[in-house]
This record gives structure tokens, sequence and C-alpha cells, in this order.
């Protein structure tokens, strides 16, 4: 399909800066199979959902995986900065890297304290293993194991989205408001946003009307903001993102929809995960390792019922998929509907809750 038909004017004070507070005082548009809007908030979600759904949440944590720092080169010297992509040794990580034109295989890089009589976590450097290309290379630290987790963690910036991040600078509020309150498993680099907005008062709604919960972990990468740049999206390739479902959760997922319940998903992150540990038979299986799955329209679901997500960027690979799940136009229609109304955009605002579209 031509990338253009998954376009829309969205005006820059759209975009959230900061999130709701309350988390769960954002606001909620509920998209029915039909096309009807209803504007809630998202205190309202124990009310739309019914005894026995299930909510699927992404338990990932967030890292600080954005560094800044110098690149040596014989007397040359340059600032650079990565962006951490996915794990692939104990003291290797893949990066994108800003700018990445100017590493090459065997520079030295610096982030951080430079004093020769630091403590082990003030410096961390490391080097360039490979450029890749497309912007990703392959770095090669000085540390390891749990020494390298720390190091990043003591150096490292949370990797805010290009659209927040170009409007103003990390601070440490952001530790904790770009970090979902049930994160368990440290490995992303970009939040399950929908999940930011649930809190232990939501919970404890949603445990009263009878809504159970699972979990699942999927390591968002740095890809879920790269923009399409082909004119078709036959020409996009999808980067791969970790993940797991456990025996356990596709055990209770599976009894749950034999029982009637609807599976929920909290995030598109939740949903692709999803779908790609689910058959042709509507069967969830476990599932751990990679996954590139590109949903775009004429997709099958098979996992999944209903979806809670965030509102998502012009021509994006996210517009793509709950275009997908509601309908092109019918998703067109909400975003025109929310746009006028004033909905907060993007990984610091309001949420969705989309039927899929009627057969």
């Amino acid at each position: 399909m031509r990338v253009e038909l998954f376009d829309f004017d969205l005006p820059a004070d759209r975009i959230a800066l900061r999130p709701a507070r309350p988390r769960d005082a954002a606001r909620l548009l509920v998209v029915r199979a039909n096309g009807a809007l209803e504007d809630r908030t998202v205190r309202d979600l124990p009310s739309l959902l019914r005894a026995d759904d299930v909510l699927v949440l992404n338990d990932t944590r967030v890292i600080a995986a954005e560094l800044h720092g110098e690149r040596h080169r014989g007397e040359a010297v340059a600032h650079i900065s990565v962006t951490l992509a996915k794990r692939t040794g104990e003291a290797e990580w893949e990066a994108l890297a800003r700018p990445a034109k100017r590493l090459a295989a065997g520079d030295r890089l610096r982030f951080g304290a430079t004093s020769d009589n630091a403590c082990l976590v003030a410096g961390l450097d490391a080097t360039v293993a490979a450029n890749l290309g497309d912007g990703l290379v392959r770095l090669a630290f000085d540390l390891s194991g749990p020494a390298l987790d720390e190091a990043i963690a003591a150096h490292g910036h949370m990797p805010l989205p290009p659209y927040i991040a170009a409007r103003r600078d990390e601070d440490a509020a952001d530790r904790a408001d770009y970090q979902t309150t049930f994160a368990a498993v440290d490995g992303a680099v970009a939040a399950p946003t929908a999940g930011l907005h649930f809190t232990d008062a939501l919970f404890a709604a949603l445990d009263a009307a009878g809504v159970s919960r699972q979990t699942v972990t999927l390591h968002v990468g740095p890809g879920t903001f790269l923009p399409v740049k082909a004119d078709d999206t036959s020409g996009h390739h999808m980067h791969a993102e970790w993940g797991e479902v456990t025996r356990a959760t596709a055990d209770a997922l599976n009894a749950a929809r034999r029982a009637g319940g609807r599976i929920v998903a909290v995030g598109t992150t939740s949903l692709r995960l999803l779908e790609s540990a689910t058959g042709e038979d509507g069967i969830v299986r476990p599932f751990r390792g990679e996954t590139a799955i590109f949903i775009t329209p004429g997709y099958r679901f098979r996992a999944v019922d209903l979806l809670m997500t965030n509102f998502h960027l012009p021509r994006s690979t996210l517009f793509m998929l709950v275009s997908a799940f509601s309908g092109r136009q019918t998703m067109l229609a909400a975003y025109r509907h929310a746009i006028a109304a004033g909905y907060r955009f993007y990984s610091y605002g309001d949420a969705s809750l989309l039927e899929p579209a009627a057969p």
C-alpha cells in the first residue's frame, strides 16, 4: 500500500511534552467497530471492559540507553551520541549512532568522566567493532555484564522520543515518567507507552470489575521511531525486537478465550508480540526470540480482541497497525476528531481504546 495513504496533518501543539498527572487522568477515545466515537478517560476503563476480559501488559523496563561522548581516532576527536538498540553479548551492543558516518571499525568512544583516578563506573569506554550501515554500529565495551549495566545506568539518559527531545531536554522527572509502574525486565530503549497510564488505583478498580491481567515482555527498540522512507509499505524493513510469552501466560490467555473472555492488548508492543506467538488456529503458544512482524491493512488478527494504544505519528508503522485493526478510514476519522477535540498525542499523550473493524 502507498505510505501516503496513512498521512494526516497534526498541529505541533498537540504533541504532549509531559504526561497527565495522575497518569490515569489521561483522556481515552473509544473507537467502536462501526466507527462511533466516545470521549472518555482512562479511569473509565473498568466500565468499558467485561468481567473475564484479560489485559495483556508489556513489563519491559526502559534503560538509560542514550549515551553522549567523544570519538577518538588518533589525535582527532569528534562529539557523538548513540542510542543502544540491542544487546548482542555480555560486553557488546548494537546501537544507532549520530552521526554514524563519523564512526569506523577500531574507533575508540568515551562516554562520561575521563579522569585516570576515577572509580570504575565513572568512565564508560567502547571500541567500534563494526559500522553496520543505516546508522547502526556494533560496540564492544571495555566493561561487561553487571558492571556494564551499572555504568550505562550511571552515564546514560532516558531515550526520549525525538519529537519530545527536539523540544526540551530530558530531566529527572523523565526517569519516573517514561517508565510504567509495573516495569520489571530491563532491556527497552523506548517505553510501551499505553502502559504509562496505569496506576495502582486503576488496577484495583479493574480487579474489582473482574478484569484480570497477564504480562509479556517485548524490549522495544529505537526502530519504533524510525520514519518509513519507502513510498510503499512493501519496501519497508522492520527492526527485530526480542520478546517472550511464557507458557503460563499463553495457557492463561487460551483459557480466558475458551471461557468467553476477550484479550485486550495494552499497546502495540503487546499486540505485535501476541500476534507473533499465535498460530493460524488462534492458539497462543510460548514464544521466546525476535519478532519483526509488520502489520498493515489486510492482516488477519489471531490473538487480540481489543487494543488500547496512544496516538501515533503520521505515516508510521504504528498508525498502519491501528488502521489494520480498526480500518484506515475509521482511524483517520478518529484522529481528525482527536485533533479537533484537543487530545494530546504520542508517548506522553492520551490513549484510545479500539474495537476491531466490523467484518
